[in-house]
């Protein structure tokens, strides 16, 4: 099956400037948080991020690497608007095309399955058309067998990803990825939506291990999809991976309350274990 593994510097290193780059979890839930400090650490920058986002969406955002977003939301679920990137978006330094969950959902969709478009009721009658006039609707060929009419639907177009990045809580070395808590969040269509994708996860374990703690339908990201496996103990902090951690709140409360370049300074400089120092060091602070 071959062994993909690498490092988050190594996967990062893969991507170019200009790219469109979905990024998996929700909010502040399942994010690949090592691997946006590894994109972070590069000089890679004028990105399309397609993402229901949390602080993947205000990180990035907050140094500058983002042309354009496309997201139905940005929070950090328990705060709820993400600050960073409210600070962006007011400030106007990222173009953004704001959608329905469910349309965002059939446009990675729609480029899973390589169409170009997918009908969908969401965003029909609301300010969704009105804030992106380049949405099309397109209205069914086929009549209703009730009423004899035919029905309009937004056109949704595909949510082509030259690369996604995604956190799981466990994989193999051959790419296939399972999550253990509570929601998919829809990592599975990020990583098939995309020409490449690299999933980071809490641990590496044999292909046998995969089906003994949790049933097959756990197993979320094929092995077929993916480019690369990233090791990544607790490389969702500081938001939730549940059942391997909960979100950490006071860390979170930190990000959200402290000016970027500052953050950025104190926890940002160095690699992932020097993160993992200096988060460990703050909360023996406020201890």
């Amino acid at each position: 099956m071959g062994d993909k593994t690498m490092t988050a510097d190594e996967a990062v290193s893969r991507l170019e400037s200009g790219m469109t780059l979905g990024v998996g979890g929700w909010g502040s839930r399942r994010k690949p948080m090592a691997l946006v400090r590894a994109l972070l650490r590069t000089a890679i920058t004028d990105l399309t991020v397609v993402a229901y986002g949390g602080p993947d969406v205000g990180m990035l955002a907050a140094a500058g690497r983002i042309r354009k977003l496309v997201a139905p939301f940005a929070t950090l679920d328990s705060i709820p608007l993400e600050p960073h990137f409210r600070t962006a978006r007011e400030s106007g330094s990222l173009e953004l095309m704001e959608i329905d969950e469910a349309m965002f959902m059939w446009g990675l969709r729609a480029a899973a399955n390589r169409l170009p478009f997918l009908p969908v009721r969401a965003g029909i009658g609301s300010d969704v058309m009105r804030v992106n006039p380049g949405l099309r609707t397109i209205t069914s060929p086929y009549e209703d067998e009730s009423t004899g009419l035919r029905e309009t639907f937004v056109a949704m177009p595909a949510l082509r990803l030259d690369a996604a990045l995604v956190h799981l809580n466990r994989a193999d070395r051959a790419g296939n990825g399972q999550y253990l808590g509570p929601d998919p969040y829809f990592d599975d269509l990020f990583c098939e939506a995309a020409r490449t994708a690299y999933v980071s996860c809490e641990r590496i374990v044999d292909t046998a291990e995969l089906t003994k703690a949790a049933p097959p339908q756990t197993l979320l990201v094929k092995r077929l999809n993916v480019s690369g496996v990233v090791e990544a103990p607790g490389g969702a902090h500081f938001t939730s991976c549940v059942p391997d951690h909960d979100r950490d709140e006071a860390f979170q409360r930190l990000y959200a309350s402290m000016p970027w370049p500052e953050f950025a300074e104190r926890f940002l400089g160095g690699d992932e274990q020097t993160y993992r120092t200096a988060v460990r060091t703050w909360h023996e602070e406020q201890s």
